[in-house]
């Protein structure tokens, strides 16, 4: 397939490069119209957008017809175990991307429900293909907004939540979008049962401080810390799995940070200002040292 791209592009070019003149008049080239100031690099991107543009159609396109994927499906609340014909309990990864981990977790245990949830269709294709192609059918995957998930789940019908490798969202501004925020940890109370437990697995240290923060303010319970995962004499086969964007390692950390903690029963105490002040002091004294 890249091989065939890389074909198209390199003919695109050679056609268009013979037809372009000093002060020629536009030329259509079958992608764009391109004066005689074009650029053979211009060019090269436009032929790659449109070859990835056409795959994301097609993919977009695959996924409606896949019987493992639900997109913004309505009446959802407490039908999962009918949704997978039984009664294990209903893990969810979060931004799960290509679906990696819910893919791994499937393999490793059988007797449980996985749903990865993520609003790029094209990227939720990976995992549902995969699990299509190894018969996986413990696994699922959802297209939707996560700030929306408890639409699609009744009280204590998830037994597990993870967030694996998300967007750090390292600016102080655009904290409150950071998935491990007490805005979202209040939707996870809404639907995870009692002892259900959260699992953040990322790269960024801003994230992990961060959600160490989170858990020390709002009092939340923690059962396993890991300032590096691979560290550790023993490594569990669920941190074992690795993620497209774990091995891009984005923060260039050389390390993955791991929590797992628990919500209580009763409503988190309404002290989110007081987290974005500290924040802010913690931002500013950062600044200040530099």
């Amino acid at each position: 397939m890249l091989f065939n791209a890389l074909n198209l592009i390199l003919f695109v070019n050679r056609i268009c490069s013979r037809a372009v003149k000093p002060r020629a008049k536009a030329i259509n080239c079958g992608i764009n119209s391109f004066s005689g100031n074009y650029s053979p690099l211009r060019l090269l991107r436009f032929t790659f957008a449109s070859i990835m543009g056409h795959k994301k159609l097609i993919r977009f396109e695959a996924i409606k017809g896949f019987p493992n994927v639900l997109q913004y499906p309505e009446g959802m609340q407490g039908q999962w175990h009918g949704f997978f014909k039984n009664n294990n309990p209903v893990t969810l990864e979060l931004a799960c991307g290509k679906g990696e981990y819910t893919v791994g977790l499937a393999r490793l245990y059988k007797d449980r429900n996985f749903t990865g949830v993520d609003l790029k269709g094209n990227r939720l294709y990976v995992g549902a293909k995969q699990c299509l192609a190894e018969g996986l059918s413990n696994a699922a995957f959802m297209r939707t907004q996560i700030d929306k998930i408890n639409n699609y789940f009744s009280k204590g019908e998830v037994a597990a939540i993870w967030i694996t490798f998300p967007d750090p969202q390292l600016r102080t501004s655009k904290a409150k979008k950071r998935l491990t925020h007490p805005r979202f940890l209040r939707l996870y109370q809404e639907i995870l049962s009692k002892d259900g437990f959260i699992h953040l697995k990322t790269d960024s240290p801003d994230l992990y401080q961060f959600t160490k923060l989170v858990i020390d303010l709002y009092k939340l319970e923690v059962t396993e810390d890991y300032d590096n995962v691979y560290e550790q004499a023993v490594i569990s086969p669920e941190l074992q799995i690795k993620t497209h964007y774990e091995g891009l390692d984005i923060a260039q950390s050389n390390r993955i940070h791991y929590l797992k903690f628990r919500l209580p029963a009763e409503p988190l105490p309404d002290i989110d200002r007081q987290l974005q002040e500290q924040l802010k002091a913690d931002e500013a004294s950062i600044e200040r040292r530099d």
